[in-house]
């Protein structure tokens, strides 16, 4: 076996997981935060990288321990009430997540050739669901990882362009936090895109599959004595993964930082836009290699997307589920995942701007997953689920972490959301409400004010390296 396919061969749930992770939500993510604030949160990729590898472990070490997925085992140990809403918060989230990134890979070809943005749509859904149905996932991910490599340039472009290392080196280490809606939005919205429930679902289900695929492999409640042997390569893969999701991210968000917000330019309007930040590195090949980026990692992303929405239906409801079986062995399972990628095809048709449906993607990911990884956690400690296998205090530490922090976030972008109805109902009763310009620096009428004529005033890109 050569070198090259011994490589392919040895990528795991983790790394494809991972890899996943950096669909076009996630740049989208990462370009317009690093746009809109620059160097202020790159320290928010340091923070999430242990806790977003510390969920997925714990969700891979419940598939692996069991044999079954997440739906699968709270079906067993829940209510049925709360699979329910945990299976309905999962397919909410990940279909608006399919259809943003359906936009996204859409946008991106009609960047580079023109056309029918509609007519992209279509196809990109329907070349998604026969690529799921005719083609194991394993056989042909390999390849789109290729294609991914180009987001490799948003590397070269912090080597290219000044960059006030130092500066990046304290916004890195010392958090700086601002409590405005946007900011703390834009937390919700990088948190969301890193530790998302659809990865949680995704990596607990392809570790049970391989399992199963396996014939020297068992459930550790059946086979204790495996326990070394298994856990310790989906640790090492686990973790790898989402490093590499991470330093992508990290860099896409630095690149962002130095070529669009150090030149004023604080708000990304379209995918012709996001790409001139790959211009310092990759000159005239800036569209094409975004476009190749966005494309390699929509399709990579929108089976795991709906393939993990699949898994989680067909376990609550015990039908024939699997990636590897044939479409006739499987027909529901296939089926769902037809019918949530062409939900997400169908979002498209309210004409949103793709970079703003990336964004707010990534926002509903990361309301979702805090109620979804109290659940896991729950279960995750529970002896009868877990056996002797139960979670180590390194994995609760981390799990318990992650949970919380989700929860204050998400609690604290929703307060400062409603904080102005509140205030309007207040006035309402005692007098009017000031003009935004009016009003004292620092409050969230002022910031909409700012963030509204942001909106109307593109900016020129800076074409050139500094």
């Amino acid at each position: 076996m050569s070198r090259g396919k011994s490589w392919l061969a040895r990528l795991g749930p983790g790394v494809i997981t991972g890899a996943s992770d950096d669909d076009p939500s996630g740049i989208a993510t990462y370009s317009q935060v690093g746009s809109q604030f620059g160097f202020t949160f790159l320290w928010t990729l340091l923070l999430s990288y242990p806790l977003m590898a510390g969920i997925q472990e714990i969700s891979a070490r419940i598939g692996i321990v069991t044999g079954d997925g997440l739906a699968a085992n709270l079906r067993k140990h829940f209510p049925p009430f709360l699979l329910y809403a945990v299976v309905s918060l999962l397919l909410g989230a990940n279909i608006v997540n399919i259809g943003a990134d359906i936009g996204a890979m859409a946008a991106s070809l009609h960047m580079l050739l023109g056309g029918s943005m509609t007519g992209y749509i279509v196809a990109f859904g329907v070349f998604s669901v026969v690529l799921q149905v005719f083609i194991p996932y394993r056989r042909y991910v390999p390849y789109l990882k290729w294609l991914c490599l180009s987001l490799v340039a948003y590397v070269g472009v912090a080597f290219a362009v000044e960059m006030p290392w130092r500066h990046v080196l304290v916004a890195t280490l010392v958090p700086n936090v601002e409590w405005s809606t946007a900011a703390v939005t834009a937390v919700v919205a990088i948190f969301g895109t890193t530790i998302s429930p659809y990865l949680f679902f995704w990596q607990a289900a392809e570790e049970v599959e391989e399992q199963r695929l396996s014939p020297h492999r068992s459930p550790l409640k059946q086979a204790p004595q495996q326990a070394d042997a298994q856990l310790a390569p989906m640790t090492v893969d686990t973790w790898f993964g989402m490093g590499i999701s991470n330093v992508v991210g990290f860099f896409v968000m630095l690149t962002a930082a130095a070529v669009f917000h150090a030149n004023g330019i604080t708000n990304i309007q379209s995918t012709a836009q996001a790409a001139e930040a790959l211009r310092p590195a990759a000159g005239r090949f800036a569209h094409f290699l975004f476009a190749l980026g966005i494309i390699g990692t929509g399709l990579l992303a929108v089976p795991v997307l709906a393939g993990s929405a699949a898994y989680a239906i067909g376990e609550t409801f015990r039908w024939s589920i699997g990636l590897q079986k044939k479409p006739r062995r499987a027909r529901l399972f296939y089926a769902t995942i037809a019918i949530s990628t062409f939900a997400g095809v169908l979002l498209n048709l309210a004409r949103v701007d793709p970079i703003k449906a990336l964004f707010w993607s990534a926002v509903v990911n990361g309301v979702a997953s805090a109620p979804i990884m109290v659940v896991i956690m729950v279960l995750a400690t529970r002896p009868k689920a877990m056996g002797k296998f139960k979670l180590p205090l390194r994995l609760q530490v981390l799990g318990w972490g992650a949970t919380a922090v989700m929860m204050l976030i998400t609690a604290s972008m929703l307060a400062l959301l409603c904080a102005p109805l509140l205030l309007s109902g207040e006035s309402r009763r005692g007098g009017r409400v000031r003009p935004a310009h009016e009003q004292p620096v620092g409050t969230s009428h002022q910031e909409a004010g700012v963030l509204e004529r942001l909106q109307h005033h593109a900016a020129g890109v800076p074409l050139e390296p500094r």
